[in-house]
């Protein structure tokens, strides 16, 4: 009997087609936006809403000259609308997304990392080049809002991100595994050299990936995060970037040298986030556990530390402090947790409507703390309007 011999892109573009086939088909051609209530509305969420997000679904860094909006501060926007329930939001920032930063057609490319005012003087994508945290974040906050709202077409488009994000942006390096790049192209400067950024693997969003996407081995990459995590921190400071070199392993970032700030920030506070039941959980809290004991004995987060040396100059702002608070409370220092908060409290975000990355560490740190949300074991969100302790209408149930 005669066969027909597929080759890789063919099969892809098959399955690609089955799955929007089904989209087209089997699913509603409308839904219906109208936010539903929950137990407590999110107050830091209307109030960043108000803030950073237009009309149109952008998520704008308006404290920046090009008033440029990054993939990361979209696929946030995804997440939090999904926490607070707020489906008109996420429908708006998946449109915006999808129609400026993928050309209109998520289906067929990740999405550019920046947009914004162009040197021509027009707006419009300023760098082409994808950001995998964001991408990671997007096709996650999809996955679980078509589980949450049960809602068949953004599962479908989860599938699809992140069988692109898996073969876009991870790559198997030697003595190391699967990994996670930080963007398709630019981050393997020369053979046998590879440039990663610890605070773009949150584990329990690649632990999501495993558990719903077995037909690619998501467990190597979750492997290889962890190596990332810890052996990127030999002294307990996560770095910004960070180089893996063949044969020698991990090295100081050629470019930022071993500094840590901005994008580490990010790592205690995904770290801190995690279940109780994640087996990673202790040993990361553990190989991280000099940052805490920085956090301790100078009252607050670093904003910019030596880590290889632990040396800093000055404290961070206030979104670092808010960015720390769960990775206090999961290692077991709740006054420090409390000193922080109160930090916070003293100066508060709503003070600084212009500083759009403070506020959305402070949205998930305390979005976490104050129960909104949490993750399970395998990545699975769970959000406050769908605990059985929060009653929540019928049409929104799980089904």
């Amino acid at each position: 009997m005669p066969y027909i011999k597929f080759s890789k892109s063919l099969l892809n573009s098959c399955v690609n087609f089955a799955i929007w086939a089904l989209l087209l088909f089997a699913l509603p051609t409308h839904i219906t936006l109208a936010a539903t209530p929950s137990c407590q509305p999110w107050a830091d969420w209307q109030s960043f809403k108000t803030n950073f997000m237009n009309d149109g679904g952008r998520i704008v860094d308006i404290d920046t000259p090009r008033k440029h909006t990054v993939s990361e501060a979209q696929a946030y926007g995804l997440f939090f609308a999904l926490v607070a329930n707020d489906r008109q939001a996420f429908e708006k920032i998946l449109r915006w997304t999808e129609n400026n930063l993928a050309a209109g057609d998520l289906t067929s490319r990740l999405p550019a990392w920046q947009w914004g005012f162009k040197d021509d003087g027009d707006w419009g994508v300023v760098d082409d080049n994808p950001a995998a945290d964001a991408d990671l974040w997007i096709a996650y906050a999809l996955g679980e809002a078509g589980r949450l709202w049960n809602d068949r077409r953004y599962v479908a488009l989860a599938n699809l991100l992140a069988n692109r994000i898996w073969r876009e942006e991870t790559v198997d390096i030697p003595g190391l595994g699967r990994t996670v790049l930080p963007a398709p192209k630019g981050f393997n400067p020369e053979k046998g050299t590879w440039r990663l950024n610890p605070s773009y693997v949150p584990i329990q969003l690649l632990r999501r990936f495993k558990a719903l996407y077995p037909q690619v081995s998501w467990t190597s990459v979750v492997d290889s995060s962890f190596r990332v995590l810890v052996d990127s921190a030999p002294k307990g400071f996560s770095p910004d970037w960070v180089s893996y070199k063949v044969p020698t392993g991990f090295l100081p970032d050629t470019k930022t040298r071993a500094e840590g700030s901005y994008d580490s920030i990010r790592v205690y506070l995904w770290v801190g986030m995690l279940s109780p039941a994640e087996p990673l959980r202790q040993p990361l809290l553990k190989a991280l556990r000099p940052m805490a004991e920085t956090i301790i004995s100078q009252g607050l987060p670093p904003e910019k530390i030596n880590v290889t040396t632990g040396e800093f100059t000055q404290g961070g702002p206030v979104g670092f402090s808010a960015a720390v608070i769960p990775f206090l409370d999961a290692i077991g220092e709740p006054a420090a947790s409390l000193e922080q908060r109160q930090r916070i409290e003293a100066r508060p975000l709503s003070e600084r409507p212009l500083a759009y990355y403070e506020n959305a560490l402070a949205l998930f740190a305390m979005g976490w703390k104050d129960a909104y949300y949490r993750f399970e074991a395998d990545g699975l969100l769970v959000p406050r309007w769908k605990e059985k302790a929060c009653p929540i209408p019928a049409s929104q149930s799980s089904r």
